[in-house]
C-alpha cells in the first residue's frame, strides 16, 4: 500500500484531515454503496467527530481541494451522493466494520498515513514556536535598545529652568 497515494486522499474539512467514503472504499475493494450500508448499519460507532456528513459549502470546497490537486475525474465535480466524511478515528472504527483480511491491511496503511501527516504538523509547529521564541527575544532587546535611547533624549530636550529668571504672569 503506497502511503504516499493515500495521502492524497486525506482532505481538510471542518479543521479535521478526513477521507472520502469512494476513496475509502476503492482502498478497501469494495463499492461505496457496500461500504455505507455497513456504516448505516453501525452508525452507533460513528459519532459526528468520526463521521461527517458535509453540507454544501463543504462540498464546493472539497470540490476545489482535489481540483488543486489535479485529480480529475467525473467524481471530482458531480456528486450522486452525498458522501460521508471519515475521520481518523472515524477510519479506525472502519476496521471493526470491515473485517476482511484486505480491510485490515489497508486500514494499517491508512493509520500510518495520518499518522505521518500529523508528525508532519507536530515539526511544523515546534519549528514554528521556535522562531516566535527567538522573534520575541530580539524584539524585546531592540525595545530596550528604542527606550534606553529615547529616555536619552528626553533628557537632551527637556528645558532646564534656572531660579534667575524672571516669571511671567499677573502680578498681586
Amino acid at each position: 500500500m503506497n502511503i504516499q497515494k493515500i495521502e492524497a486522499m486525506i482532505y481538510t474539512i471542518r479543521g479535521q484531515r478526513v477521507m472520502l467514503d469512494s476513496d475509502l472504499a476503492n482502498l478497501y475493494g469494495v463499492e461505496v454503496k457496500v461500504l455505507n450500508q455497513a456504516v448505516k448499519r453501525n452508525l452507533e460507532r460513528f459519532p459526528e467527530d468520526f463521521l461527517i456528513v458535509p453540507n454544501s459549502s463543504e462540498l464546493a470546497h472539497l470540490r476545489s481541494q482535489i481540483v488543486t490537486l489535479e485529480r480529475a475525474s467525473h467524481q471530482n465535480h458531480v456528486f450522486k451522493f452525498t458522501p460521508f466524511f471519515f475521520t481518523e478515528n472515524g477510519v479506525a472504527m472502519l476496521s471493526s466494520v470491515l473485517r476482511s483480511k484486505e480491510a485490515i491491511k489497508v486500514n494499517i496503511a491508512i493509520m500510518r498515513a495520518f499518522t505521518k501527516l500529523r508528525s508532519f504538523m507536530m515539526m511544523d509547529n515546534s519549528a514554528l514556536e521556535g522562531r516566535v521564541q527567538n522573534l520575541e527575544k530580539n524584539t524585546h532587546k531592540l525595545f530596550k535598545i528604542v527606550f534606553e535611547r529615547l529616555d536619552s533624549v528626553e533628557t537632551l530636550i527637556t528645558p532646564k529652568l534656572s531660579d534667575n529668571r524672571k516669571k511671567i504672569g499677573l502680578k498681586k
